[in-house]
């Protein structure tokens, strides 16, 4: 059997990306190493464009989302508090709590809804590439290894990308090895105790901030998304960081009492209950050379590493790549429109890169990053640099190359959210009509010029008419990945987007 295409991992990139190659029409298959899900703690929400894509598929509310995504009134940078709320209808922070574990069985859940096979405990040893398709060996639960054919492969498997390398795609960055973070859930203590407006008053301390709080000596950080099993964290620079020795609680213990200056006794969740104790050694920091050879791509921590959002980061990337490889596969692409997945990505991916090592170095230790970060603090006192750093912290300022370059124009950013009246006369959000992954033409203008020039398109773009109170043009294009691709009133430039983005006019699907 000729698969459309194989997925290396089943985490939240690969997961995703099944997802929306089903909704564009393509048959992937999913292979992941492990035999069952892995249950161990990692990230614990998203946050920021992630979390209008999510809505954008329905997948808010099943994530643990309650009605409409509203923005945050706060966030942090480097420790440093972000006054989201002086933004108003500008703000982009928009957060998600939800867990890895939660994440991966919804995507899952999903996945398999629409039709996407996966396999457990497949683990893909090598793969050879011809002109038309890709080889995959793999071995099978049961030891043996089978040979299996798609016309693509995306390796979406990690930081350690089996893919990845045996592609010969180069991984360069570099590692801060002092950096060691620790990470472990305890049980409630009546010696922590979370107060209102982000404060922890800690027994033998007092009252310290509960995010970030940066001492001579390091990073303490207090989060209870769960009251049941509140999460607490350090950072502190070694000079020799242990990575061999497993990590305890009497271990989690003297750090605490390194970086905040008491002993505190912790204790570790109620029998049973999930838990987590984490030490991570080094900030890496790493940008895949390119993102394909021929017929293999990378996607997620393939692709990029860094501390920071990663997993926000690899959802988009699935996003961004499954409709051209659908497009693709379906043979209406238009030449280019496959090597637009690197160009664009790796640009977002570098944008995270430079936040994430900025924050770092806000938060590491010594007088002058001290001094700096005073600095930073008047700076974040003027909303202009709140907007900066809250679009580049939520991935809201990458603006991708569609031609224009007009700074008003939405054409290039990340639709924004909008209320409607469609042409049935129902009320419904923008987000709404996007959950088929399909190219939108959102029509605001009452009139059937613009209708016209799309009807060509009518197999692969949906036309809908609408009014709206909020929204800044009369007329827009979006991506299935939720950019605009145009947007305005002018005919010309309308057909010029349908052509470069969905390929050459057709009336069937």
């Amino acid at each position: 059997m000729m698969y459309d295409v194989i997925i290396v991992g089943g985490g939240p990139a690969g997961l995703f990306l099944a997802c929306e190659l089903r909704l564009a029409g393509v048959h992937p298959l999913v292979l992941e190493r492990l035999p069952e899900p892995d249950r161990s703690d990692k990230a614990h929400g998203l946050a920021g464009q992630i979390v209008q894509l999510l809505d954008h598929r329905g997948l808010y509310e099943r994530l643990g989302g309650q009605g409409v995504p509203r923005p945050a009134p706060g966030f942090f940078f480097g420790g440093l508090p972000l006054p989201l709320h002086a933004l108003g209808g500008r703000n982009p922070m928009h957060l998600l709590p939800c867990d890895q574990r939660r994440l991966e069985h919804v995507l899952h859940e999903r996945a398999t809804e629409l039709g996407a096979a996966v396999r457990r405990g497949w683990d893909v040893v090598s793969f050879t590439q011809t002109a038309d398709h890709v080889q995959v060996a793999a071995r099978t639960p049961d030891g043996s290894t089978t040979t299996l054919a798609a016309r693509y492969l995306v390796g979406c498997d990690g930081a350690h990308s089996g893919v990845r390398k045996q592609a010969g795609i180069a991984f360069p960055g570099h590692n801060n090895p002092n950096a060691v973070d620790r990470t472990a859930l305890i049980a409630p203590d009546e010696r922590l105790q979370l107060r209102p407006g982000g404060r922890l008053t800690v027994d033998g301390l007092g009252d310290i901030p509960a995010h970030f709080h940066r001492t001579a000596h390091g990073v303490f950080t207090f989060l209870a998304h769960d009251p049941l099993r509140p999460l607490v964290s350090t950072t502190e620079w070694e000079d020799h960081p242990d990575t061999e020795t497993p990590m305890t609680l009497d271990e989690m213990e003297k750090s605490v009492e390194r970086v905040l200056g008491v002993r505190l006794p912790l204790a570790p969740p109620a029998a049973g209950a999930p838990t987590l104790l984490r030490r991570q050694c080094g900030r890496n920091t790493r940008l895949a050379a390119r993102y394909r050879d021929r017929r293999v791509l990378i996607a997620g921590d393939a692709a990029h590493v860094s501390h920071g959002p990663t997993l926000n980061l690899g959802l988009q990337d699935a996003a961004n790549l499954a409709w051209k490889l659908a497009a693709t596969l379906h043979g209406h692409a238009p030449a280019h429109l496959l090597d637009t997945y690197e160009s664009e990505r790796r640009t977002a991916a570098r944008r995270v890169a430079l936040h994430t090592q900025a924050a770092t170095a806000l938060l590491s230790p010594g007088d002058d990053v001290t001094a700096l970060r005073h600095l930073f603090t008047e700076l974040l006192g003027h909303a202009g640099n709140v907007q900066a750093i809250a679009d580049l912290v939520a991935g809201t300022d990458v603006r991708h190359d569609m031609g224009e370059d007009d700074p008003v124009s939405p054409t290039g950013w990340f639709v924004p959210p909008l209320d409607l009246v469609t042409g049935d006369g129902r009320a419904r959000r923008l987000a709404e009509l996007l959950r088929d992954a399909r190219p939108l033409l959102l029509d605001l203008t009452g009139e059937d010029a613009l209708a016209a020039v799309a009807s060509p398109w009518a197999g692969h773009v949906r036309h809908v008419r609408a009014t709206s109170g909020d929204s800044p043009v009369p007329a827009m294009l979006v991506r299935p990945d939720g950019y605009v691709a145009w947007s305005g009133l002018d005919a010309a430039g309308l057909e010029a987007a349908l052509v470069r983005w969905f390929g050459a006019s057709t009336t069937s699907g």
